[in-house]
This record gives C-alpha cells, sequence and structure tokens, in this order.
C-alpha cells in the first residue's frame, strides 16, 4: 500500500461536491479534504488545487456550497470529479436548486453549507479555503455520508 491510499484508509474523510456560482455559470467538483476548523464563529474549510476550474469561481466570487453526498452516491461523486466544467456542463441531468446566496445545491444531496469565503493560505499543491457558514439545511436525516476510500474512485492507481 503506497503513502496516499493508507493516509486516506486510516484519516477517513467523506466524499463532497463543491459548487460554486460565478455571475451567470455554475460549476461544482468532488473533494474529500472538507473540515470544521473553528467553533465561533463556525468555520468550513476545503482543500482545493488552483487550476481546478471551480477555486476560480470560489476565488472570484467569495462564495462556495459543500454538499455532502451519501454512502450510495459513488456514481454521483464521479460525475462530478473526472471532467472539468470547462469542457461540459456537469450539472446536465442532474437536479439541483439554489442556496441563499446563489451557489448551486444538489438535491440528491444529503445536506449542504453553504459558505462565505473569510480566508485561504496555500498548503502545498493546493489552496485551502476557509468560508463561515451563511446557509445550511439537512435534506436527508437517515442517510449516511459517503466516506472516501481510494479504491473506489482511483482502483490500483497510486498518487
Amino acid at each position: 500500500m503506497g503513502l496516499q491510499k493508507t493516509i486516506t484508509t486510516y484519516i477517513p474523510q467523506g466524499v463532497f461536491v463543491i459548487t460554486s456560482k460565478l455571475n451567470d455559470k455554475i460549476n461544482g467538483m468532488t473533494a474529500a479534504w472538507v473540515s470544521q476548523v473553528s467553533f465561533r464563529p463556525r468555520l468550513l474549510a476545503v482543500s482545493i488545487a488552483p487550476q481546478r476550474y471551480t477555486y476560480e469561481f470560489i476565488k472570484n466570487s467569495k462564495i462556495f456550497c459543500i454538499n455532502t453526498l451519501s454512502k450510495d452516491q459513488i456514481d454521483l461523486a464521479k460525475h462530478f470529479g473526472f471532467k472539468s466544467g470547462r469542457s461540459i456542463n456537469k450539472f446536465e441531468n442532474i437536479p439541483y436548486t439554489y442556496s441563499l446566496k446563489g451557489c448551486p445545491v444538489l438535491k440528491d444531496a444529503i445536506a449542504y453549507f453553504e459558505c462565505q469565503v473569510i480566508s485561504e493560505c496555500q498548503a502545498g499543491d493546493h489552496m485551502i479555503i476557509i468560508g463561515e457558514i451563511t446557509d445550511h439545511k439537512i435534506l436527508k436525516e437517515t442517510a449516511e455520508p459517503l466516506i472516501f476510500k481510494w479504491d473506489d474512485f482511483f482502483g490500483e492507481v497510486e498518487s
């Protein structure tokens, strides 16, 4: 087992779709590096590679939404994770609505947390974006969240 697979096995994380809106465009991407980072105020952080199209949206709009996926939504996670919104409309045939500030909320998500960006910092090859929760809702109280497992997304490929 390589180091990256070991890390993701022994430091479990959920799987989320991070969405944002910029002007009249929307985009989303799959992410596993999401965490609460403060009680007061309620702050959440997401780690995104700066070359990602969604990062461009968040950097310019200063808003993002964390959509929590359920354990049976691996295909939805892959849909938002393996192609760029620069070349396709990831929301085609995906039911969604909008959060308070206009970020896409997946209707099939189990919960969402919209955040206003308050800061960001570089961490190696990613940017950690910290946001204060401005809107949230539990959509499916009995659903269990999807936990990231390396092999579900990358098989035997090692990073």
